[in-house]
């Protein structure tokens, strides 16, 4: 495992630097069919209906070749249409999102689903919510030093489940994050810019390829998505 980048907007004095990212590309394949007996003509593989866990607190081992098992535990935020098996997931500490077949991936252990459910917020602005959307951005992070560093970004959409939070990507680092928008406004580290058109070009499928990320989700958050 390692994290997307170095020092970025994953390393907010409020989320911990000191974790590692899980890496979502080149996802190892297999087959999760189970083989059932009937008593009544030839036996065959059945897949069986799994449990819908988008909205679910999860947690579950990751292991890296050789190396140790570690814990990871998180929100399960969507199920990518065009790719079922693919889950986007928020995982505790990390401010980025995640894509990854909960399912299918070796690397995967022990998953559970939690018994606690994440409960929903009213949004404190709803019309500020609905204005940000599609918009360029300029967004303030504190850095180690204490100083504030500048990134320029566009918020994508609200996110499903967690329902105070924005989907968002920057120009310097176009993967998908996931930040409480709506307070980093009113504390003055969010400013609305009022010509999107500089991100938008930059933003370009192709992209999200970088950083070991084969998420093309700028696609699939505005209904116009394509094969990840």
């Amino acid at each position: 495992m390692k994290t997307p980048f170095g020092k970025s907007p994953g390393q907010r004095s409020r989320a911990d630097a000191g974790h590692a990212g899980v890496s979502a590309s080149m996802m190892k394949k297999r087959t999760s069919h189970k083989k059932h007996r009937n008593n009544v003509g030839p036996s065959k593989p059945i897949s069986q209906p799994r449990r819908n866990i988008v909205g679910c607190r999860i947690q579950h081992g990751w292991k890296e070749g050789s190396g140790p098992v570690t814990q990871w535990k998180g929100t399960v935020l969507d199920q990518v249409p065009v790719n079922p098996s693919l889950y986007l997931i928020k995982y505790d500490g990390f401010d980025c999102v995640y894509g990854l077949e909960l399912h299918k991936d070796e690397r995967v252990s022990a998953l559970e689903v939690l018994p606690d459910r994440v409960a929903s917020s009213r949004i404190s602005d709803a019309h500020l919510a609905d204005t940000m959307i599609g918009k360029a951005v300029e967004h303030m992070f504190e850095t180690e030093d204490g100083s504030k560093d500048e990134w320029r970004g566009m918020v994508l959409a609200r996110a499903p489940i967690m329902n105070t939070w924005f989907y968002i990507t920057y120009e310097k680092d176009p993967v998908l994050y996931m930040y409480q928008l709506l307070d980093d406004y009113k504390e003055g580290d969010l400013r609305i810019m009022p010509d999107s058109r500089f991100v938008v070009s930059k933003l370009q499928p192709s992209s999200y390829q970088s950083n070991n990320y084969n998420l093309t989700l700028y696609y699939h958050l505005t209904g116009d998505y394509t094969q990840l």
